[in-house]
């Protein structure tokens, strides 16, 4: 099992910033991939940005070039630090961990971004 905690979401402006962060409740390196996934209302989920173990990195097409994940394994903590926001990232974003070797996925239990015009 593996519990996630994430923190960091609120309101904030179009083109503000904020960050998001992601704590696991064991160790990063037994767990292959991290990242963050959004539900926006009457959407399904889908995914923003992952991180490996390795440091390799994978973003939505919608998000590149102004979101950044990003992991400290001292502290088992990933985070998404996201700019120059716009009103169609407003969503529930949920941090998402797969272990190595494979256990299950598993989610935090969300935080809301809101993002206004």
């Amino acid at each position: 099992q593996v519990q996630l905690v994430e923190s960091g979401g609120g309101l904030v402006q179009a083109g503000g910033s904020l960050r998001l962060s992601c704590a696991a409740s064991r160790s990063r390196i037994s767990l292959n991939i991290m990242g963050w996934y959004r539900q926006a209302p009457g959407k399904g989920r889908e995914l923003v940005a992952t991180i490996t173990k390795g440091g390799s990195t994978n973003y939505a097409n919608s998000v590149k070039g102004r979101f950044t994940i990003s992991s400290d394994n001292t502290k088992n903590t990933v985070y998404l630090q996201m700019t120059s926001l716009k009103p169609e990232d407003t969503a529930i974003y949920y941090c998402y961990a797969r272990t190595l070797p494979w256990t299950g996925d598993f989610w935090g239990q969300g935080t809301q971004v809101t993002v206004s015009s």
